[in-house]
């Protein structure tokens, strides 16, 4: 593939990547760039890292630049909204199903004023952003620690760890979850079984379905059929077959209808 520039490619299936994005590490070739099943990356994308992945179902869209010299690995499902900045100087993790609004940037590193003349500031540090987290739009966040979960609303500047399933808002950012809640609720295992299934069964009636090799159950014990596609509800997870069917079901119910992570 004439876009990536890597010593290492591994490429999963359905991978659809703009014929103007860039993937290469800081001096021309990277050693190892791995991007996952049904993975999608947009027009005028520069990944400019050495050691860079990202997951299946995942997308890049158009003019996000991803760039550093430590690595950046990022999980499945994620959304990287357009004009997103991601420095990966300190290195990166961001976890599964995570989202990152338009016009984002997350930094790992301070560093421009002359230190010889005495300037304080210049740092590198780690940005660990963990699985569930969403940034929803032109958020600016320092290399911190973001807990499962958490969210920070458009415009917040973050300059501080995240709390799990907290909310935070303003510039800097603030604590606001005794205000609106967290951004998850508890939902019992017989309540999410019930919304998938309904789920699936609108999909189905979509694409006139009836012999559907999709099942939805409540616990791993219940995987009897190599041939048929389980969703998992006590363990959020798939068992991956990438048969048509489950591809279309998956990229029916991304991003909000539910998000599993292969076994």
């Amino acid at each position: 593939m004439e876009q990536i520039e890597a010593e290492e490619i591994i490429l999963g299936e359905g991978v659809m990547i703009h014929e103007s994005a860039k993937i290469r590490g800081l001096n021309c070739k990277a050693k190892r760039i791995k991007i996952g099943d049904h993975t999608f990356i947009g027009a005028n994308v520069q990944i400019i890292v050495d050691d860079f992945s990202i997951g299946d179902y995942s997308k890049i869209q158009h003019n996000t630049n991803i760039h550093g010299y430590n690595p950046c690995h990022i999980g499945h499902n994620a959304w990287i909204g357009q004009y997103t900045i991601i420095d990966s100087i300190g290195g990166v993790t961001i976890g599964d199903n995570c989202g990152i609004g338009a016009h984002s940037q997350l930094w790992s590193h301070i560093k421009y004023g002359d230190t010889l003349e005495g300037c304080r500031f210049k740092s590198e540090k780690k940005l660990e952003v963990g699985n569930d987290v969403w940034f929803v739009g032109h958020c600016i966040v320092s290399p911190i620690k973001a807990h499962d979960k958490s969210m920070a609303l458009a415009g917040s500047v973050v300059t501080n760890d995240m709390l799990e399933n907290h909310i935070y808002g303003g510039s800097p950012a603030k604590d606001l979850t005794e205000k609106t809640g967290p951004q998850f609720i508890n939902r019992t295992i017989e309540e999410k079984s019930t919304m998938l299934n309904q789920t699936l069964d609108s999909f189905s009636k979509l694409n006139h379905i009836t012999n559907s090799t999709i099942r939805i159950v409540s616990s791993k014990n219940e995987i009897t059929d190599e041939n048929l596609s389980y969703f998992v509800i006590q363990d959020r997870k798939y068992t991956k077959r990438l048969s048509n069917e489950e591809v279309l079901f998956m990229k029916y119910i991304l991003p909000d209808l539910g998000k599993f992570t292969p076994y």
